[in-house]
């Protein structure tokens, strides 16, 4: 009887174990499972992440010929998809005076693209309890406190009224705070700020603060989206906040971790052969150098006084590419941690208050971000993009339906430049062929 018992201990035994393994993919071990690919911006074939050779040369021979019909001076492009950069193009030159072609490695005038980025500044003190987005700017910036809004002009000069509220942090995030950046549209208020010269290179944050301060809000706060100097006050809040010089704080807490080498507010002499020449165009539409253009520009060779959080920086293409990765991973990049996954959600989601009208159809406003929220009315692809560019032209978006990075980087001012960014994120897509 006992082994008649053992043998059918035994081949129960045998059973279970036969049907263990059919459940087990051949040569998989049974502890756990594969881990999955690391999304470290490495190399790969684009039919590795569901991209089409073939159809990303559509991309390519599009640039090139943007290049070849003498409408963008150079540019480099970069997708990365499933954390794997799968396109880097360069076309063109760096420089047409001297020849030097366009490389990977060129710096590049970034400008508002430099806004994201002081967001996650901001963002990494919001992680360490330091504010609420609900907050009062006042509560940090006592200077603002009372700030009057202008509603009208008289032959005393503008006429003001009390704000309803207190500007809040998430307002000065969004850009429905109050103010104005003087340079596009047209009020009392605006002339007030080129009269200030607000964000002259040659002034410093608390500089501006006290400018600022001086002059009336162009609207209530929390009514309309308006474009300003909010983020360059969100860089003088990093300071604040913080104890540190705004330079010096990104340097440690995000280009550092992250490798962002290239990417700061100049160019050091040993990097001046990479920077990249701006240009604008003639009024034959041919592209040249800037002559008395009253351009965005100052001396980026050299350091600067103005530590501008809306518009200061230079990058690389793959700089960027990381910075944008690690938004991306939800806030992590090469095993570095930057921010948790729910602050970076809370950065992409829609922060304009109630009743504001969209920034543009189909299109809400985070944290520095312009997030689409309807794709049909946005004209774009993706619900849940997040993006944004600058004055002489780069672009970049962040697609997580799709887990795709998009930077592009040119330096042209002007109105004859073409819609290259429209042109790349069509291109982009038709070479999606794989799954997400």
């Amino acid at each position: 009887m006992h082994k008649h018992l053992a043998l059918a201990r035994a081949l129960a035994a045998l059973l279970i174990s036969l049907a263990l393994a059919a459940c087990t993919p051949a040569n998989q071990p049974t502890s756990s499972p594969a881990p999955a690919a690391v999304a470290d911006l490495s190399r790969a074939a684009p039919e590795a992440v569901g991209l089409s050779s073939e159809r990303l040369e559509r991309l390519s021979a599009a640039m090139q010929g943007l290049v070849d019909e003498g409408r963008l001076a150079g540019i480099t492009t970069l997708i990365a998809r499933h954390g794997k950069v799968a396109h880097f193009g360069t076309f063109g030159a760096q420089d047409r005076e001297t020849g030097k072609p366009m490389a990977e490695e060129t710096i590049f005038r970034i400008y508002s693209m430099t806004k994201p980025i002081t967001s996650v500044a901001l963002m990494l003190l919001y992680e360490e309890g330091l504010f609420r987005l609900s907050d009062p700017v006042e509560k940090y910036i006592p200077e603002f406190k009372d700030l009057p809004v202008a509603v009208g002009e008289d032959e005393n000069g503008i006429v003001t009224e009390p704000a309803d509220h207190p500007m809040t942090i998430r307002e000065l995030m969004s850009h429905t705070a109050g103010l104005s950046y003087g340079i596009f549209s047209e009020s009392p208020v605006d002339k007030l700020y080129r009269e200030a010269e607000i964000l002259h290179p040659d002034s410093t944050l608390r500089e501006m603060i006290e400018d600022l301060a001086a002059i009336p809000l162009r609207q209530q706060p929390g009514t309309i989206w308006h474009y300003s100097v909010a983020v360059d006050v969100q860089g003088y809040l990093v300071e604040v906040l913080s104890g540190q010089p705004f330079d010096a704080f990104l340097k440690e807490r995000i280009f550092d971790p992250l490798g962002m080498n290239d990417t700061s507010f100049w160019v050091p002499p040993e990097k001046a052969d990479r920077f990249a020449q701006v240009y604008v165009y003639g009024e034959d539409g041919a592209l040249k150098l800037p002559g008395d253009e009253p351009l965005r520009d100052r001396d980026y060779l050299s350091p600067v006084n103005f530590l501008s959080g809306g518009g200061g920086l230079v990058s690389t293409t793959m700089d960027y590419a990381r910075f944008s990765q690690m938004l991306l991973n939800g806030g992590e990049l090469d095993g570095v941690r930057l921010l948790a996954p729910s602050t970076v959600e809370l950065m992409h989601r829609d922060q304009t208050p109630k009743g504001v009208p969209e920034f543009s159809p189909g299109q809400g406003f985070g944290l520095n971000f312009a997030v689409v929220k309807d794709p049909v009315e946005a004209d774009s692809v993706s619900k849940g993009e997040y993006y944004w560019g600058g004055a002489a032209g780069t672009w970049f978006w962040i697609d997580p339906a799709e887990d795709l990075i998009f930077v592009g980087m040119i330096q042209q001012f002007g109105e004859n430049r073409p819609d290259v960014r429209s042109l790349s994120r069509r291109l982009t897509y038709q070479a999606i062929v794989g799954e997400r």
